[in-house]
């Protein structure tokens, strides 16, 4: 269930209300019973668990073969490279 922030019109007071989607918002403020309005909050209750939400944890097998050959030649020149030093 996603967590709300709502604002009192009179006295300023900030609070937030774990509700159902399908709840009707907030009335009142529960400090002074006045109006209280929903803010738009960036607040985002989902976690990322597990594995598989990075790209390269899918990659396919040609293209893992086809970066370690390109990073094997630059490996070849590094050492030719300290040879000539």
């Amino acid at each position: 269930m996603p967590t709300y922030e709502y604002s009192c019109n009179y006295c300023g007071n900030l609070f937030e209300e774990l509700q159902n989607i399908l709840s009707e918002p907030v009335a009142n403020c529960p400090s002074c019973s006045s109006k209280a309005k929903r803010l738009i909050s960036k607040n985002v209750n989902f976690v990322f668990k597990g594995p598989g939400f990075y790209t390269t944890e899918y990659r396919s097998e040609d293209y893992k073969k086809k970066v370690k050959e390109e990073k094997e030649p630059a490996k070849e020149v590094k050492k030719e490279d300290e040879k000539k030093k």
